[in-house]
Order: structure tokens, then sequence, then C-alpha cells
């Protein structure tokens, strides 16, 4: 197929979508799920042997399935971010917030919310946060016109944060209010969640929307309501994975039944790669060692930037439009997520914001495989490793220079540093002028 044909037809695609203003009937509908903590080995279609996911199975064989598709950042702020805002978060949120943060997402950030509030669409955010809980900073001031669940992480209250003081509880919000305490009763989150996420689908059929769905599991400290408890072979992780299995379920349930399954893009993935070799401070109050996700063949865990940190399983389905059952092993990241749907929907990217994210409507309508862009690694204003290609180059204090052909190694166990180094030349000028643009330390002799 030619190139031009190609772009004719993405094109075509494009219009066909057009922005809610000039044709509600025909706009998508836009469903972002976003786990927390859940790591590329955590998933029946990724590997995993003892977790039973059907329904994101279904997903993927009705989408895209990526193996090498990245969050932006290990750890949960900065990765929500650039989720919401198509921009490195060296570039507004660098480091995590929680119950003692009086700031949030600057203000002068614009968020996909935002953009596609503008463009006519109806937005709800369910689920976690963490972007700010002062009033100015919550979804119904960054865009969103209603939202429902944690303003952070779920273990943001004593004993799992020392810091904290008893004062610091853990509330469940409606809009800009906290209305229900839930401290550790947390069993029926993720159920409450998707009860609340289908009821809103039903409400809004007859008009375009988006919805952020971000779960506040697997996060620390997991729980599982009675009817997924014990019923996994995966222990009560995999209850818990298996359960927002049973949430992606019943959102596709409701769009079929509603007759917009064809006509809504749904994205799922998470917001970085699991916990590993847990704090002393959360091994406590029912949280065990083992209450973990795994990364599978990949090195390292959340907050590192390592591929396990970084690499999660990513799938983006949208059967009326989109190729399915295809399994793309090119690098994409969320941000690119964030400049698709702007797109796909018809609307306007910022002109006063770098944009780091790209436009994968040719990946994701015809296959095509967009040209070689590289990939930041960076960890709060920091920047430790640039992919580009099939090669990672790593330099941190700790481990010295490093160089992995991710095809050849995913998991990073061999440095060919010794071996090539032009190549890493060629990658280390590049983290150069990336950390020199952006005001980032760069440990750039691998000592």
């Amino acid at each position: 197929m030619s190139r031009f044909f190609v772009l004719c037809f993405v094109f075509l695609i494009a219009e066909s979508c057009s922005s809610p203003k000039e044709n509600p009937e025909m706009a998508p509908n836009v469903v972002v799920i976003f786990t927390d903590d859940m790591g590329y080995g955590d998933l029946e279609c990724y590997g995993n042997p003892n977790i039973a996911t059907p329904n994101i199975n279904q997903l993927a064989r009705e989408g895209v399935r990526f193996t090498s598709f990245y969050a932006a950042a290990s750890v949960c702020s900065p990765s929500r971010a650039a989720l919401l805002t198509g921009r490195y978060p060296i570039r507004n949120v660098p480091s995590n917030f929680g119950p003692t943060s009086t700031d949030g997402l600057p203000l002068e950030e614009v968020t996909l919310a935002s953009i596609l509030k503008s463009n006519g669409y109806n937005t709800y955010a369910v689920g976690k946060w963490h972007l700010g809980h002062e009033n100015a900073y919550l979804p119904t001031n960054r865009g969103f016109d209603a939202f429902y669940g944690l303003p952070y992480s779920n273990d943001m209250i004593l004993p799992w944060c020392p810091w904290l003081t008893p004062n610091d509880r853990l509330f469940l919000y409606e809009d800009n209010q906290p209305k229900n305490e839930i401290g550790f009763d947390q069993e029926n989150l993720t159920v409450d969640y998707t009860q609340k996420a289908i009821n809103y689908i039903a409400q809004n059929k007859d008009q375009p929307f988006f919805m952020y769905l971000a779960h506040s599991m697997p996060h620390l400290p997991i729980s599982a309501s009675e009817p997924f408890l014990g019923t996994s072979k995966g222990g009560l992780y995999g209850d818990v994975i298996e359960t927002i299995d049973w949430s992606v379920g019943e959102i596709i349930k409701t769009l079929e039944d509603l007759g917009l399954r064809d006509n809504t893009l749904i994205v799922f993935t998470s917001d970085n790669g699991p916990w590993n070799n847990l704090p002393e401070r959360m091994v406590q109050k029912g949280v065990a060692p083992w209450n973990t996700g795994t990364s599978g063949l990949l090195r390292g865990s959340k907050n590192t930037s390592y591929e396990g940190g970084f690499r999660v399983p990513a799938v983006i389905s949208f059967p009326g439009k989109f190729k399915q059952n295809v399994i793309n092993r090119q690098s994409y990241n969320t941000m690119d997520v964030f400049s698709t749907i702007v797109a796909l929907t018809g609307s306007k990217l910022p002109q006063d914001k770098i944009i780091d994210g790209r436009n994968m409507m040719p990946v994701l309508t015809e296959n095509e495989q967009l040209s070689e862009a590289p990939f930041y690694y960076c960890r709060g204003m920091k920047l430790e490793a640039l992919r580009f290609g099939h090669w990672k180059l790593r330099s941190t204090p700790d481990d010295g220079l490093q160089l992995f052909d991710l095809d050849n190694d995913p998991g990073e166990s061999y440095n060919t540093a010794g071996d090539n180094p032009e190549k890493v030349e060629e990658l280390m000028q590049k983290m150069i002028m990336f950390s020199t643009e952006n005001n980032l330390k760069l440990n750039n002799n691998g000592s």
C-alpha cells in the first residue's frame, strides 16, 4: 500500500470522526483506563500464568496490543501529568504530590479534558487523581465536568506514610468536596469506581463523552471485595487484577448494550511498573511482602529507570475504526495517547506548549509505523536513560554506563557499552542535548 494512500485513508478516518461541534452523532467517545502500579507481566495476555484476564484479552483481540509501550515516568503524579498534557513530566510535574502538598499540576497546563470539553465533549474523572488536592487543582477545575474518587494514592494515611498525622485522613471526593472517609476499608473501591463508570456511560449515551477511569489499585495496600476474594491462582494480588479485568468487562458490556462500542475508543494501560523489595513501612497492617506485581522478563520496578519501571502493558481498541488483533513491537508512550486522542476527536493541540506526544493514527488505522523517536527516562529532574530504536543507554552513579540491545536482551542483563563505543557516543550526545535544553541533571561520565 502506498504511503500516499495511507495518508489519504488516515485523513478520511479523521474526517469521519469529526468534532462534536461539527457532527455530534459521529464524534467518537473516549474511555481511558489507567491502572496504578500494574506491572508488565501482570496480565494473561502479557504472559502471566496465574492471573486470568479474559476481558482485557478480548480488548487486545479487538485492538492493538503494544509490547514496547512506556509510561512517561516510573512514579504516579508525573506519569498522570504526562498522560493528561502530552508532555514530559520534567515540564510540569517532576515529582509526586501528597496530603501535605499545597500545589498540583500547574494551572497554566492544558489537560486533555479541557481540550475535549472545549470541543463539545462531556468529561468525567473517576478513580485516583493525584495531581493536587487543593480546590484549584481538582479535576472539576481542570476540564472535567464531574469527579468521583480519591485525591491521591490509597496509601496516603497512617501507618503506611509515617510522616503523616492522624488528621491526614483518606476521603472519597465527589466533584470538589470530600464525602466519605474510607481509611482502611478499600475492599469495594474497584467495584465502586466501576459502578460510577457504567452509570456515567448510560447517562451520557446520547452525547460524546470522555471518561478517565484511573483505578487506585493494584497500588498497595491491596484488597478485594467478597465475590473476587480467593478466586485467583495469583493470590490476593491476582484477585485484585482479576477484579480490574471484571471492571473492563463491565465497561465493554455497557458500551455494547447501549450500541456505543463501535464508536468508542478504549485505552488500557498503567501509570508505571510494580512495587519490588517493599520498604519496611509498607509491610504492615495486612500488606505482605509478596503483595506485589511482576515486570515479567523485564529488569527493575517502580521508581527505577530500568524497563520494569517504565514499560507497561497497553491495549488500544476501537473496533469501528482501528485495526484488530495486532501486536505492535515499536516504542510508543502515554504522551502519544494524548496527541492521538486530540487528533481522533478533531480537537486542537495547545499552540503555546511543547507537546512531546505523537499522533499514532497511522499506526492504529493501517499498522503503519512512525519513524523512530527517542524516549527519555527521567526520574525527577534527572535524565537517567534514553531509548532510540532497539538501543537503550543508561547512566547512573550507582550502575555506571550501560548499553542494552532491547531486541536481544529485553531483560537488560548484558551491558554492551564496551563493545559499542560509537553507539554509546551517539546516544550520549542525544542525552546531553536533551538535558541541556531542559536543565536536567545528567550523569554523563558513567561514574
